[in-house]
Parts: structure tokens; C-alpha cells; sequence
């Protein structure tokens, strides 16, 4: 093990070394070398300049090293694994592990959709123009790092405001023809959880694959999950020159859904339900192929065929929270309940290409590429299920809804890096989106005439990022990017009668901007930064009449609003003795979220929210960490506090009968979480989860998986063994 720890020190050396060379004129390619055994620190790392096809120079970005977290992977406790990334907005509500709903600088949480979210590279919104959400779910015992790159350097993989999220797989084990890992778990509320991976390499392939599965029973009744994933991938080195790689990835779980509960439910039993046959279901693949080609010293290009194919299921009874679902004493059964299934048919390619160069004494890289989307998502809503109480997607009837939306969509980018002193640095950014929805099928109750039927995109994203290097430790970056997010399905389907859709809704669009400062010495860490989101057109409900005087509720863009926050990461590492060493670090952000100009619906009349603060968004989030480790064993203490936020953009206080709006509170929660590394090949894990048992939610949603409030888990315990061989 010595010389394996002496080979891995050997090669960061080489890396560094031919780093500090990036922007000299000369450049050497190395062979790529697997580093299995890494060092074991929970640490956030910046990513490198350039990776494969990837410019990430100048950006504000984040690398987390899960393997050497202390966190809770078996149920991807969010704030525990995102800890350490400033402003990071959990939202508590999809079941143990299932979904990781998370945002950055007040944008909406729901399924990441406001990320460019991608695993190893590959696309994993189920559809980018249309629901751009993503139910594709990993498990965390399969990652190695997360990458999040801030929206400000977003034109190179999307439009989205928040950026890009990718999650990065363990990479095969090439010092062996056969690797074999294995996770287990178990804890409370029945947690159950097993994760069994492979890897090698035998001549020029390389090899990977997993299994995964966990069940529990859920902190709150009727609120039993099961989940299920698997992958498998292959790794040809055609030539020196020449990587291709196929992948198969597979999720699918069944979450028994609880139902939402009112406020004085909440609080006179958080974990009571309020149903009993309600049921969402999932499954997704993700097969994808590339090729990478090292054309010579100075460029490279990567090719990508992927695709998001499945189903999003659900058999609901959906109805508010003070809305009993009882059986009739007139028919002696429950209520027919409500099917809803969404197809996803969404395919995409992708080229790109870096290529380093000299423009006059300027050394330049330039990344370009081009990505085509042809999306079909099926949406069939409004059926009308059985009376039963299991799981049963059968129904009876046509559906009331049954709509395609089909979009054709291209997209040209480009980034230049321009290299105007050894410590300046300038990268101008451009993406270019040209494409079409069409939206077809039937709404058997509305007039398929009134539909805004076609969608055009076509715009222009600008961007411009800055670094200046202080020293080998120490820069400044700044960035502007503008960013774009299409009108996705639900905003053009009335969901009643007594609803329009405006013609002329518009796409968002806006911005994002930051200027920062990080860097690091012996024993410290740090990266502070300022930001501004501007986000245009946010869509909303309105109040109009007909001419007839019969009224209606208008789908349109209510206005803009104006996010102006702070990110602080400051974290401290010193040696306490030659065998122990403490860590303590602060997270911390502040957004202030408000409306310019904007109008929404209040029952018969439409009433200003200009000034006042954007829903889901608190002022203050922050995650702070004490680690202490000695030899073999790591401990981590994290208290987590997220301030009060609001439900509704007209500022409700008071919760309603519903507790579909109102305030939600501010929680603060303290998770203590430790491994014991016994050997290389075996570890220990320990998690408390809520320690204190705080009783507490994270938000009150206005559509699934129903208005109301959803409670957040209590304390909860445990227990990981993790076994190489």
C-alpha cells in the first residue's frame, strides 16, 4: 500500500507541474493513470481549468468528494453531502433517498429542474423543454464526486439559471481484472439498503457495473418506499488516441405517498397521514454512447448519443389536505382515485471540441460544440383509476388529457479563454438556441383551438468570465451569463374549465452575475462571493373576465424578480498531534428575493407583489461543521439552519385551512455522522440524522405531490459497512 500511496503523490506532482504549464505555449498530453485509493477527506475542491472537453476556467464551481464524506449516502441526506456548498435549498419531500430536490440562489427546488443534471456527462432532465425535472435517481454508494458549476457557467451544457450539476461515477479499478464493492445499510424506520458494484480492466477494456436496492417504511405512516438501480458500462481504449464508451443506466422506485397535512395536523402529529392510496412510480433508462478523441497534443473532441426513456406514473386520490378520503356510506367503497402517466422519449447528441492555441503571444483555448435534442413527452392525465387502495395504474374511460409535446431543438456554443497576462485572464461565451414545440392531442374539456400550439425558441445566451490570479493560491473571478427557461408543459395546459392559457406567454429569461475572491494556505480555505439573478417573465396565475361577464383564471407571466445574495466558504484544517486533526468550516449565504413589478390573482381581483420576497426563498442558509479525526476514525458534527420563507408570492403569513400557503418556519438541525476506515477495503459507518428531533418542513408546494405541508424526517440512526475485496 506504501508504493500505491507513493505512485498517487508521484502523479499529483506530474498533474500540478504540467497545470502550471496549461498556459505556456507548449503543451504535453499525458496518459491518463486511475487513481483508486484517495485520500479520504471531506473536502470541496475547485475544478481544474480544462477536463476532456470542458473549459472551467474562471468559474465559480464546486467538486465534492463524496468518498471521503462522513455524510448519510445510504438516503442522500442532501444537507449533509452539499454541506460545504454555500446556499444550497433542500427540500424534504420525495421519501427516503429517492429524489434529491435542491437548489441554489432562490430558484425553485422541484427535482433540481432549474440544473443542467447530468450523470458522468450524460443528460439526465426526463425533458429538457418540456419538464425538464429529473426522476432519474442514483445511488450515492455508486458516485465518487459531484461537480456544480454556478449559472454563470452554464452556456456550455444549457440555458438553465442554476447551472450544472454532474454527478461522477467510480471509475473501474485498472490494476485489477476484477474489483468487488459492497455497501450495506440499515437503520431506522426500516431501513434496508445494499449496494454490490464491479469493476476491471482486461487488456484494452475496462469494465463496470452495479446493482442497488433499498426499501423503508418512511418516518411518516403510508409512507413506505422501494428503489431500485442498476448500471453497466464499458470502456474500450481503441488506441492511444481513441476512448469509446457505452452506458446503461436503470432507476425505478415506488414511493407510497402520505398526502399533505394541515398546519394544525402538523403540529398535533407530524407524522400522521392523511392518505392511504396514493402511489408515484418512476422508472427510467439512460443509455448513452461516446467517443473521445485526442486528435494531437493541442485538441481533443468528444462525440455523445444519449437518450431519457421511461415513465412517470401516479394513482392518486388528489385532493386538499382537509379533504377526508373515506369510503362512501352510499357505495361502501372509496373514491375512484386519479391516474396520470407522463411517457418520456427525449434523445440528444452532443459534439464538442477544445483546442489550445496561440493567438499572437496570447495563449487561447477555445471549447465550441453543438448539441441536438428531439424530445417527445406524452402526458396522459385525468384518468379515471380503480376504488382500490394498492397500487394500480388501471383505468377505466379515455383519459380527460392525452397531449404530445414534440420538440426539435439545435444548439451552437462557444467559449474562448484568452490568456492576456500569466495572471489575467478573459473567457467571452456565446450559445445559440433555435427550435420548435408542438403541442397536439386533446383536453376533453377546452377548446384545442385556445392551445398555444406552437412554441418557438429562438434566442442568443451571452456570457463573459474574468480571472485574475493573485498568486499560485490566491484569484478574483467574476462572471455574467445570461440565461433562458422555456414555458414547460404545465404552463400551457389549463388544468379546469374555468382556466386560459395566454397566447402570448413568454419564455423566462434573465441573468446571472457574480464577483468572488477564494483561495487557500497551509491550514485554510476559503471563497466568498457576491451575486444577482435577474429572472424575467416568471410565470403565474391572473384574474380576467369574458365579455359575457363570466370569469377566468389566466395563465400568463405575472412579472420579474431580482435575487442579490452573498456566499461565504471559510474552512479551517490543523494538525492537533501527529495522529489528529480537526477541521471547522461555515457555509453560509444570504438572498434577498424579491418581485419588480409583478401582479398575481386574488380571487376576483389582481393585486400587486411588487417589493415583496420571492416564495421558497430564505434569507439566510447556513451549514456549519466541526470534523475531527484520529488515525482511522472521523467524526463530523454539522449544524445546518435555514431561515423562515414564504409560500406564496403575496407574503401569507397566517396559514390557511389548507396549509397550502402560509409561513414556513425556520428550522435549525444538528446531524453527527462518523466513519471508521478499519483498512483500505472496509469501512464503518455511523449516522444521527436530526439528532435533537427537530419537528420541521421545508415547504409548502402548490402542485405535486399536493398543496399543504409535508413533513421532514425526525431523528433517525445508521448504520454503513462497506467491503472491498
Amino acid at each position: 500500500m506504501k508504493s500505491l500511496k507513493l505512485l498517487g503523490i508521484l502523479c499529483v506532482c506530474v498533474i500540478k507541474m504540467y497545470a502550471q504549464d496549461a498556459d505556456s505555449t507548449k503543451v504535453k498530453e499525458l496518459n491518463e493513470i486511475n487513481i483508486i485509493e484517495q485520500r479520504n477527506r471531506n473536502t470541496i475542491e475547485r475544478l481544474p481549468l480544462t477536463q476532456g472537453t470542458y473549459l472551467f476556467g474562471g468559474k465559480k464551481s464546486e467538486v465534492i468528494n463524496v468518498l471521503g464524506t462522513d455524510a448519510n449516502i445510504a438516503e442522500k441526506t442532501p444537507r449533509q453531502i452539499f454541506a460545504k456548498v454555500p446556499g444550497v435549498f433542500v427540500y424534504d419531500m420525495d421519501g427516503t433517498g429517492n429524489q434529491t430536490n435542491i437548489s441554489t440562489r432562490g430558484l425553485d427546488p422541484h427535482r433540481g429542474w432549474e440544473f443542467n443534471i447530468r450523470a458522468d456527462g450524460i443528460i439526465t432532465n426526463s425533458d429538457m423543454y418540456a419538464y425538464p425535472a429529473s426522476h432519474f435517481s442514483l445511488p450515492m454508494e455508486a458516485i465518487q464526486t459531484i461537480q456544480l458549476i454556478r449559472g454563470t457557467g452554464s452556456l456550455q451544457y444549457g440555458a438553465q439559471f442554476g447551472g450544472m450539476l454532474n454527478y461522477i461515477s467510480k471509475q473501474p479499478d485498472t490494476t485489477r481484472v476484477f474489483n468487488f464493492e459492497t455497501i450495506n445499510s440499515v437503520g431506522s424506520f426500516g431501513l434496508l439498503s445494499t449496494y454490490n458494484g464491479i469493476s476491471g480492466k482486461i487488456g484494452k477494456l475496462q469494465y463496470y457495473g452495479y446493482i442497488s436496492k433499498r426499501r423503508s417504511d418512511g418516518y411518516r405512516d403510508n409512507s413506505q418506499s422501494q428503489y431500485s438501480g442498476e448500471a453497466i458500462g464499458l470502456v474500450y481504449q481503441a488506441s492511444r488516441n481513441i476512448t469509446l464508451k457505452a452506458d446503461l443506466k436503470h432507476s425505478v422506485y415506488l414511493y407510497h405517498i402520505p398526502g399533505p397535512l394541515t398546519d394544525s395536523m402538523f403540529y398535533a402529529n407530524p407524522r400522521q397521514a392523511t392518505r392511504s392510496r396514493n402511489y408515484f412510480n418512476p422508472t427510467i433508462y439512460v443509455p448513452s454512447f461516446s467517443a473521445d478523441f485526442r486528435l494531437s497534443s493541442r485538441t481533443r473532441a468528444s462525440v455523445t448519443a444519449s437518450a431519457v426513456l421511461g415513465d412517470r406514473n401516479s394513482v392518486m386520490f388528489d385532493k386538499l389536505a382537509n379533504v377526508v378520503d373515506a369510503v362512501s356510506p352510499a357505495t361502501l367503497q372509496y373514491a375512484n382515485r386519479q391516474v396520470d402517466i407522463d411517457h418520456f422519449n427525449s434523445y440528444t447528441v452532443e459534439a464538442r471540441l477544445l483546442h489550445n492555441y496561440q493567438l499572437g503571444k496570447v495563449p487561447s483555448i477555445l471549447v465550441a460544440g453543438v448539441q441536438l435534442m428531439n424530445n417527445d413527452l406524452n402526458r396522459q392525465q385525468l384518468g379515471k383509476g380503480t376504488t382500490g387502495s394498492d397500487f394500480d395504474l388501471s383505468k377505466t374511460g379515455d383519459w380527460v388529457r392525452d397531449m404530445h409535446l414534440k420538440t426539435k431543438n439545435i444548439a451552437f456554443f462557444a467559449e474562448n479563454r484568452f490568456a492576456l497576462t500569466p495572471k489575467l485572464s478573459l473567457t467571452p461565451g456565446i450559445r445559440v438556441e433555435v427550435g420548435e414545440s408542438n403541442l397536439s392531442g386533446k383536453i376533453a374539456y377546452y377548446d384545442a383551438n385556445q392551445l398555444p400550439t406552437n412554441i418557438s425558441h429562438h434566442f442568443p445566451l451571452l456570457g463573459l468570465n474574468a480571472n485574475y490570479q493573485l498568486d499560485k493560491s490566491q484569484n478574483i473571478y467574476a462572471g455574467f451569463a445570461q440565461a433562458y427557461r422555456p414555458v414547460v408543459f404545465k404552463d400551457i395546459i389549463p388544468s379546469a374549465t374555468y382556466e386560459k392559457i395566454d397566447k402570448n406567454l413568454k419564455d423566462a429569461f434573465g441573468y446571472n452575475a457574480e464577483i468572488g475572491y477564494r483561495g487557500n494556505t497551509e491550514h485554510l480555505k476559503w471563497d466568498v462571493s457576491v451575486f444577482q439573478i435577474q429572472y424575467n417573465n416568471r410565470m403565474g396565475m391572473t384574474y380576467g373576465t369574458e365579455a359575457n361577464g363570466s370569469f377566468y383564471y389566466l395563465r400568463t407571466n405575472i412579472g420579474d424578480s431580482q435575487t442579490n445574495g452573498v456566499e461565504t466558504f471559510i474552512e479551517y484544517d490543523g494538525r492537533l498531534s501527529t495522529k489528529s486533526t480537526i477541521s471547522v468550516f461555515t457555509s453560509t449565504a444570504y438572498m434577498d428575493a424579491r418581485y419588480q413589478d409583478a401582479v398575481v390573482r386574488v380571487g376576483d381581483k389582481n393585486v400587486s407583489v411588487k417589493n415583496n420576497k420571492v416564495e421558497s426563498t430564505p434569507e439566510w442558509i447556513s451549514r456549519n461543521g466541526i470534523t475531527f479525526r484520529y488515525t482511522k476514525l472521523s467524526v463530523t458534527a454539522l449544524y445546518s439552519y435555514t431561515a423562515k420563507s414564504y409560500a406564496d408570492a403575496l407574503n401569507t403569513v397566517k396559514p390557511s385551512a389548507t396549509g397550502a400557503v402560509g409561513l414556513v418556519p425556520a428550522y435549525g438541525l444538528l446531524d453527527l455522522n462518523a466513519t471508521y476506515r478499519v483498512s483500505t477495503k472496509m469501512l464503518i459507518k455511523l449516522n444521527i440524522n436530526n439528532l435533537t428531533n427537530e419537528q420541521y418542513f421545508t415547504k409548502r408546494p402548490t402542485f405535486y405531490p399536493g398543496p399543504g405541508v409535508w413533513s421532514s424526517d425526525g431523528r433517525s440512526v445508521n448504520l454503513t459497512v462497506g467491503l472491498k475485496i
